[in-house]
């Protein structure tokens, strides 16, 4: 696991759009540079870098250098000096495998079926955890726990996390249909339902298992007590299964999936969206009958994730704007207008800060059938959001909106969800600048970043190899589950791992592409998902 130097010339490994604003990022010293064919050494053009810029996360001077006007290609940019970039390409539509990527890794984290040669390759691996589970406290209540997806590098499923995976995949399917016209493909592809709807509808089928049948609330989650080592296979986790407490996070998550998913499927399958919108609305009953519920504590017995949030107002909000939208019924909209007046983030797109959901529902519902003041309200909250990341994002050397304090366990979801709001505001009518801002968002997820690596594994020519991934390091395979977002950067070192080797670090430096760093490189389904709805705007 040697450490790669930068090499002075940061690009977006995976390529850039023919029709966008194309730059690399330059070591300061670097003020002239050529774009070179990759496949021929021809010089197709010669530029000069901008003038020096401080990038606080990084600690770094930079410069920027802009080629927009090279046409499609393979390429390489060279100082003169030595210094190279690595090859990329221009294209019209450059993110076609990386967006089939990043929603195929879907498929590597399901549970309860095989995983097989003809989908997986050498990812392959048997069926896991097919047991049913315990509902904690209740030792004799044993409920199927099989499918959905594994949350992240662990065996966990979560509510929660999963709900928001779920939304970002419908949302992105919403929005930008022709994205997914091209099969994964998957098991289950028929040609006639989009793929990205049939792997939805896995974790979907997943999360109706986790809604008590008498009350309607939704457990928090299904995990074993204890997380299983770092090389156990899938397969070879044969550890009870316990379904945690209901919690009014999940509920609300819940709800809101589920009459979210019920709008996106009624099309394609009535009856599949009719039992989608009567568990949607069986949760909701639950939170009207229990509206002081405390935040979700782990029991004393369970270590895995908590995914612990003691406000749930946003997700509350979320429910009604996705079943008002779906039902048109005066009850939601009158739920949705009463929560929009109590003081949470209005704007989140995290599990933890679900706000921003709720607003992107009533917003695309339209203004026809909105509280016009309410409506006006939250669309220029969301374009006041979407220009200050563009702010931030033009103060960095490495055009980001993430300051130095964002550098947290999981930076690259702020990332992403960051790009993902950009792109909902521009959706609404908003600058189209906000769009460039989304792209200059992947562009350092794939490259162009401080430490000149993509965090997606299998894309780019320097991408993560050693993610915190069990059946990554348990497979006998050397490259990892490809499609993969890394977590990024965590100036916390909040593993013993980097804490032993980065201190002293800037921000954005605080990254091992190690295995045993859990906190700068673990993967998640709640990464991906904003992935794939990113790139599916430059697909579409």
């Amino acid at each position: 696991m040697e450490e790669q130097q930068p090499r002075g010339i940061a690009v977006n490994q995976a390529g850039y759009p023919a029709d966008s604003r194309n730059t690399a990022v330059f070591a300061a010293e670097i003020t002239e540079f050529s774009v070179v064919d990759a496949r021929t050494g021809q010089t197709v053009f010669t530029g000069r870098t901008g003038g020096v810029m401080e990038d606080r996360p990084s600690g770094s001077a930079v410069r920027s250098g802009d080629f927009s006007g090279v046409k499609t290609g393979t390429y390489r940019i060279m100082d003169g000096k030595g210094a190279q970039s690595a090859d990329f390409i221009i294209a019209d539509k450059p993110y076609g495998a990386l967006q089939q990527g990043l929603l195929k890794a879907f498929y590597f984290f399901r549970c309860g079926q095989d995983l097989t040669a003809e989908f997986a390759g050498p990812w392959e691996h048997r069926a896991c955890h097919l047991a049913e589970g315990t509902v904690y406290g209740q030792p004799d209540k044993k409920l199927d726990s099989c499918g959905g997806w594994h949350d992240a590098g662990d065996y966990g499923k979560y509510a929660g996390p999963g709900a928001k995976a779920v939304a970002d995949l419908l949302l992105a399917y919403e929005l930008y249909p022709s994205a997914f016209a091209a099969p994964v493909p998957l098991p289950e592809s028929d040609g006639k339902t989009p793929d990205v709807l049939l792997e939805c509808k896995v974790e979907l089928d997943w999360l109706f298992k986790m809604q008590d049948v008498e009350s309607g609330g939704v457990y928090h989650k299904l995990t074993t007590l204890n997380f299983p080592g770092l090389d156990v296979m899938p397969e070879e986790d044969a550890a009870d299964l316990f379904f945690s407490p209901v919690s009014a996070t999940a509920t609300g998550d819940f709800a809101a999936v589920m009459a979210l998913a019920s709008r996106i499927y009624a099309p394609l399958d009535a009856e599949y969206a009719e039992r989608c919108l009567r568990a949607a609305e069986a949760a909701w009953g639950w939170l009207e009958a229990h509206p002081e519920t405390p935040g979700f504590k782990n029991p004393p017995e369970i270590t895995t994730g908590e995914y612990g949030d003691d406000t749930d107002a946003d997700e509350r909000f979320w429910a009604a704007a996705e079943l008002y939208r779906t039902t048109g019924a005066a009850a939601y909209h009158a739920a949705f207008q009463r929560l929009a007046g109590q003081d949470f983030p209005k704007y989140g797109l995290g599990w933890a800060d679900m706000g921003g959901y709720g607003t992107l529902s009533y917003l695309l519902g339209g203004e026809a059938r909105s509280d016009a003041k309410l409506y006006a309200e939250l669309r220029e909250g969301l374009f006041a959001e979407a220009r200050l990341l563009l702010a931030r994002t033009e103060a960095n050397g490495y055009p980001l909106s993430l300051r130095e304090e964002d550098y947290i366990w999981g930076s690259n979801m702020l990332v992403l969800n960051n790009a993902m709001l950009l792109l909902a505001a521009e959706a609404l009518g908003g600058d189209p600048a906000f769009a460039d801002c989304a792209l200059d968002h992947l562009h350092y997820l794939l490259g162009r970043n401080a430490l000149d690596i993509s965090y997606v594994t299998g894309f780019g020519d320097r991408p993560v190899r050693h993610p915190h991934h069990r059946p990554s390091v348990g497979d006998a395979v050397e490259e990892p589950v490809p499609g993969m977002v890394s977590g990024g950067p965590d100036r916390g070192l909040h593993d013993d791992y980097v804490a032993e080797h980065l201190q002293n670090k800037a921000a954005a430096l605080c990254f091992a592409d190690h295995d045993l760093s859990y906190s700068t490189n673990e993967v998640t389904i709640y990464w991906n998902s904003p992935a794939v709805f990113v790139t599916a705007r430059f697909n579409r």
